[in-house]
């Protein structure tokens, strides 16, 4: 074999190698620098935050999809069991993104993907941008936050993003804040169980006093449920609640987007409570 073809196979075969730097695999394609990014959702395939996250995100990944075919906002970290779950391939109009779109919930999404979808494993996963804030105790009803979540049990590291409310600039705003955390994380030694829930107020961006990192807070609503009959003269319920104004320390997400800051809070999904643990360690109940 000629010189000169030995060295186009050995170009050829840097081209499609992956180099593996803290928790991100760095692709050297033609000069650039790729990540493979998988984004999910609980409002569903054709929410307005996953395509201005692809729009954004594709200069510096290869960009999957892989979200519900419909919302499925408050449902949580629940998973299908007794049914089987459909994908769909879709076309989200954006060059180079792959999207599918599935019958199951944001967890579910994140099963399939790592499982069956993805021939690699993503570098991290963003679960957004979610219409509506998922800060305090809501992000246990949370499926964009669950989505997460799952990513993160599955060894992937993970971003949560949701907007206050749903308008252009916001997303615009918020992709752009994702792309920059993204970035900013490359160079640090990041965890496979890593989490991040960020939070983001519907003020004008010259307004946002800045970024603070912050620690869950509580939000509480007063329930009420409102009954009503179908016509077979059966009961039924829909459920509204009243928010209830809770005090929170400044440090928590639910001060910083009363302030007008954007709340990012390292969360994980071990529910131990270590102070309580350790009391107990002392007590009669280990023996």
């Amino acid at each position: 074999m000629k010189a000169s073809k030995l060295l186009i196979l050995l170009y050829q075969l840097l081209v499609l190698c992956f180099i593996k730097f803290d928790f991100v695999t760095i692709v050297i394609k033609r000069g650039g620098i790729y990540m493979n990014i998988l984004i999910t959702n609980d409002d569903g395939i054709y929410s307005e935050g996953i395509k201005y996250l692809a729009n954004t995100l594709k200069d510096i990944a290869k960009i999957y999809v892989v979200a519900p075919d419909r919302e499925r906002s408050a449902i949580g970290h629940a998973i299908t069991m007794h049914r089987p779950i459909r994908i769909q391939k879709k076309d989200l109009f954006i060059s180079g993104v792959n999207a599918f779109s599935s019958t199951g919930t944001p967890a579910d999404c994140i099963k399939l993907a790592i499982d069956e979808f993805l021939k690699i494993k993503p570098d991290i996963i963003i679960s957004g941008i979610n219409i509506g804030l998922n800060i305090g105790t809501d992000i246990i009803y949370s499926g964009t936050v669950a989505a997460a979540i799952e990513a993160s049990v599955m060894g992937v590291p993970s971003i949560a993003i949701s907007v206050e409310n749903g308008i252009e600039q916001n997303f615009i705003y918020a992709s752009r804040t994702c792309k920059k955390v993204i970035n900013g994380l490359q160079a640090k030694r990041i965890p496979e169980e890593f989490i991040l829930n960020i939070n983001i107020p519907d003020i004008n961006r010259t307004e946002i006093k800045g970024t603070k990192i912050t620690q869950m807070g509580i939000r509480k609503y007063k329930d009420n449920y409102i009954k009503r009959k179908d016509p077979r003269g059966t009961d039924y319920y829909w459920l509204a609640g009243q928010l209830i104004e809770e005090k929170n320390n400044k440090n928590t997400d639910v001060s910083a987007i009363k302030e007008g800051y954007i709340s990012v809070t390292p969360i994980t999904y071990n529910l131990t409570d270590i102070n309580m643990f350790h009391r107990l360690q002392k007590s009669d109940l280990n023996n």
